[in-house]
């Protein structure tokens, strides 16, 4: 695991000023102009415009759309683009992102606008999906181009992308090829025109030649740059999501609202306990609500003392550290029923240190309300009355303050404010239990729970149980009643297959699913060759996604043929081939993924509300936002918050929280980024008026959805 974090030797602002824009900052007078921090969406409702301002969400960054095809939209001219604040000149936008170099009709007053504001305020242009040609830099690409699919080509970043917006990418950029029969990317790869001030940051070889063509380049002319991309893309597409962030870094310049990262933690449940069996002849699991009362012989797995030896050591290899969810009637039960003895708990309690802890509830009890196992599925039990019967408060509270206690005599370092219940219970469950358990908004206030886990596939968004706040949960689809390959491959073949080849039918009745089955998997070879690769590229796109939200597995994963490491290798691996050193993995406990989305969610309804206004002029950043609510940035290094220095070193800037206390927050650059000038060499030239064809959508691309056994 890459941890090491370094600041490239050459900053997105020592670029610019490499490529010739003004250097030096400049200090505040009269004439300096405001640059608003806010980004100018123009759209045609094509996935590129849509990726990128879902990408600008996902940071942070204050946006204003524009719909193209949107009958009432504003018109863009020049009292839309500018104005004056105080007798100083304001630039609305400190970026322009259109859906080509052109979208707008000949000789459009629009684009002329948009020109002569680019012109007058250094103001830069992203063409999310254009068309190889002379008017955005390139030669048409029937001039020994390429046009056509791009899928699984290695693209690579230039050595001028390194040096510059794409700095914390190793070189590769892989364009995804998941499906032999779905067209995914299309690409126009061609070299720059004759003449024209074209730098690639991103290319592709040529197909038949020995050239490369550009897939990401800046194209300076005129007294504008345009970042040309020549690739259509969504916003799940992994090539996207790789350069999601030097997009936003170049249009910026560096200087943002919103910050970003790459997160990944990972939940290990039922520690000291047993998970269940899935048996290959009955299709459920014995012990479990999946099979009926007494049917089946439970055949559980546990995690032995070498299990412990071999995740210590993975831990110290890929420098990272896993969080264990622990039932410690686990160990009381295994020490009842061996004379004293549990080797696990006593090699897990010796490593204590070596991991991060949270409670899972002391039996693993559902929290809900009381089920009704004799029907498969289950059922809430009811009163005469037809009311539902809820776990108490004192039982939920015992489960809480129980598991608190045994951690407590162990010695565990555990965060009392943290909570996992088993299945996620107590929260609501549809269909069987549509409301949350009111006992357990009681119990968590008497027990001085703040973070409660959730499941991801029923809650992906946070929301207040009483005194706690959820975090929301990936479910990975290794399952909890695996501990071998073939046992997992079984299962997932009975979820993901038709009833006609021996399946649960689960696909059939769920459109919603989108990971099902042609054929059933090889038992031998299925893990291996088709679900490792599969939930690695979910995951992976997870954390490339600015995602801070845990993925859990269950202990029975890391026992027997420990079937979890391969997903966790796969991703980390992958994660190791695409970024530099100074863009780490970040690892972060419960507690402090909850903070941040926490964080995330204020900072977004403030944006929402029109209540954040933030600016630059000269070498100053000013930022205003309501008391109480922390606001984030993205800043060069060297930036300085007052007399501090701001933020965190991360992908070769500096980025953070911080909260206002009712004022106003003032930023100042480094003198190496430079300020917007007022005029740019001095031309003020129309753009050419030919329009690009309309954008090609990567056909059936989206964020796959399994559907994952629940424990």
């Amino acid at each position: 695991m890459k941890r090491t974090i370094r600041t490239t030797a050459l900053t997105v602002g020592a670029l610019i000023a490499s490529l010739g824009l003004p250097a030096g900052a400049a200090h505040a007078d009269a004439t300096t102009p405001r640059i608003d921090l806010r980004v100018l969406v123009v759209s045609d409702g094509g996935p590129s415009t849509d990726a990128i301002a879902a990408e600008l969400d996902a940071v942070g960054t204050p946006y204003t759309e524009v719909d193209l095809e949107q009958s009432g939209r504003p018109v863009i001219d020049a009292g839309f683009l500018a104005d004056t604040v105080d007798g100083r000149p304001r630039a609305k936008f400190q970026a322009v992102v259109l859906p080509n170099d052109n979208p707008f009709p000949a000789n459009s007053a629009e684009m002329a606008a948009l020109a002569s504001y680019e012109q007058t305020y250094a103001i830069p242009q992203v063409d999310a999906y254009t068309y190889a040609r002379p008017e955005a830099g390139l030669q048409y690409p029937v001039y020994g181009g390429y046009s056509g699919s791009v899928d699984g080509v290695q693209a690579q970043v230039t050595a001028a992308g390194k040096a510059g917006p794409f700095g914390y990418l190793d070189a590769a950029v892989p364009f995804e090829d998941n499906s032999a029969t779905v067209g995914e990317s299309y690409a126009y790869l061609s070299t720059p025109a004759a003449g024209a001030d074209f730098t690639p940051y991103v290319d592709a070889p040529i197909p038949g030649k020995s050239t490369r063509g550009s897939l990401v380049g800046e194209y300076r002319h005129d007294g504008r740059r345009e970042l040309v991309v020549t690739f259509v893309y969504n916003q799940y597409q992994q090539q996207f999501r790789l350069l999601a962030r030097g997009i936003v870094e170049w249009m910026t310049g560096g200087v943002h609202l919103g910050a970003s990262r790459n997160y990944f933690a990972v939940h290990v449940d039922d520690v000291f306990a047993a998970d269940d069996r899935w048996d290959s002849e009955l299709n459920c699991t014995p012990g479990d609500v999946d099979c009926s009362d007494g049917e089946g012989v439970p055949n559980p797995i546990r995690m032995t003392p070498s299990d412990v030896d071999y995740a210590t050591a993975w831990e110290s290899r890929r420098n990272f550290t896993l969080d264990l969810a622990f039932n410690g009637v686990g160990s009381v039960d295994q020490r009842e029923e061996n004379d004293g003895v549990d080797q696990l708990a006593d090699k897990l309690i010796a490593d204590r240190d070596r991991f991060r802890w949270i409670n899972h509830t002391y039996t693993h009890a559902f929290l809900g309300c009381r089920q009704d196992t004799s029907v498969v599925p289950w059922k809430c039990a009811t009163d005469t009355d037809g009311s539902t019967q809820w776990v108490s408060r004192a039982e939920v509270s015992a489960e809480i303050a129980n598991n608190r206690a045994w951690a407590q005599s162990a010695g565990l370092p555990l965060d009392n404010d943290e909570l996992v219940t088993g299945e996620h219970s107590g929260l609501k469950l549809s269909p069987q239990q549509p409301e949350d358990n009111p006992n357990l908004t009681l119990a968590l206030a008497d027990n001085g729970v703040k973070w409660l886990g959730s499941d991801n596939s029923r809650e992906p968004d946070q929301r207040q149980v009483g005194t706690a706040t959820t975090v929301s949960r990936y479910p990975m689809n290794v399952f909890y009643n695996a501990g071998r390959a073939a046992e997992q491959v079984d299962e997932y073949n009975w979820i993901y297959t038709s009833r006609a080849q021996g399946g649960s039918g689960i696909c059939e009745d769920h459109s919603d699913i989108s990971t099902c089955l042609s054929a059933p998997l090889s038992t031998t070879t299925g893990y291996a060759d088709y679900i490792v690769p599969l939930e690695t590229r979910i995951d992976l796109g997870h954390v490339l996604a600015n995602d801070p939200k845990p993925h859990f597995i269950h202990q029975s994963n890391l026992a027997e043929d420990r079937i979890a490491y391969p997903v966790l290798d796969g991703v980390l691996d992958g994660y190791n081939d695409l970024f530099a050193d100074n863009t780490p993995v970040v690892n972060l406990r419960m507690k402090d993924i909850g903070t941040e989305l926490q964080r995330r969610a204020a900072w977004k309804a403030a944006i929402q509300a029109g209540q954040v206004t933030s600016y630059r002029i000269g070498d100053t950043v000013t930022v205003e936002a309501p008391d109480g609510v922390a606001a984030t940035a993205t800043m060069p290094t060297g930036t300085t918050d007052g007399s501090a220095g701001f933020g965190d070193a991360y992908a070769g800037e500096v980025s953070g929280w911080t909260t206002s206390a009712g004022r106003p927050l003032t930023f100042t650059l480094p003198s190496s980024v430079p300020s917007p000038a007022a005029t740019v060499d001095g031309q003020d030239k129309a753009p050419a008026t030919r329009t690009t064809p309309r954008t090609r959508v990567p056909a059936g691309v989206t964020e796959q959805v399994p559907y994952t056994p629940e424990h």
